[in-house]
């Protein structure tokens, strides 16, 4: 029999911290699923109820909000991008808050949507992986049973029939075991999303 090991027999038997309880058996991450976050774990303003409608027809409070939801924008530009914002409303205060209150409706749904997407990437991710987990398995059968192989035939055409299997058996190997190592730092994702909402979330409320 081929023996896989017990690093890749764990890999090919999981995938990244499936040893733990799972509510969801497609979602292979240490880190605990939450399927969706709320606007209210983040924001203690005003009320968001017109603001998560109103923010996408608020073309100034949109602009803002879908540039510093970005993560190609760094958090040191927050605070500048929100002030040059607040300058625009000017100085009254009911104004202000709406006008922050809608650019924050609209980070979070920018953000829990790219999050949302990335979550169930996360799972076709872990689905594949296991299909090539099984496909693995059984490769590694199959060279077992072309080594043990009886016949004077099948003896002669062990070693090019044994050596692709080998071959396949240990390139398939090599990608599953690439693709466990990447999917460990894409499940932290998720949860540097759900930080760059928070932080952002502190910023704007430190400007109301």
């Amino acid at each position: 029999m081929i023996r896989l090991g017990p690093p890749l027999l764990a890999l090919l038997l999981a995938g990244p911290a499936l040893a733990q309880p799972k509510t969801d058996p497609d979602w292979p991450c240490v880190q605990r699923k939450v399927t969706a976050l709320s606007p209210g774990q983040f924001w203690t303003g005003p009320d968001l109820g017109a603001a998560a409608t109103e923010w996408g027809s608020d073309t100034d409070a949109a602009a803002l909000a879908q540039k510093i939801a970005s993560r190609r924008t760094d958090l040191t530009e927050v605070d500048g991008l929100v002030d040059g914002y607040l300058e625009k409303v000017g100085p009254d205060k009911a104004a202000r808050e709406r006008g922050l209150a809608r650019v924050y409706a609209g980070v979070f749904e920018v953000i829990n949507g790219e999050r949302a997407k990335v979550m169930s990437g996360i799972g076709r991710y872990a689905q594949g992986q296991r299909r090539m987990a099984e496909r693995i398995r059984e490769e590694a059968d199959q060279i077992s049973q072309t080594k043990d192989a009886p016949s004077a035939a099948d003896a002669r055409e062990l070693p090019k029939e044994q050596s692709e299997l080998e071959t396949k058996f240990a390139w398939d190997r090599r990608i599953f075991q690439e693709r466990s190592q990447a999917l460990t730092y894409v499940c932290e994702v998720p949860q540097l999303l759900e930080q760059r909402l928070g932080e952002i979330a502190r910023k704007i409320q430190a400007k109301l």
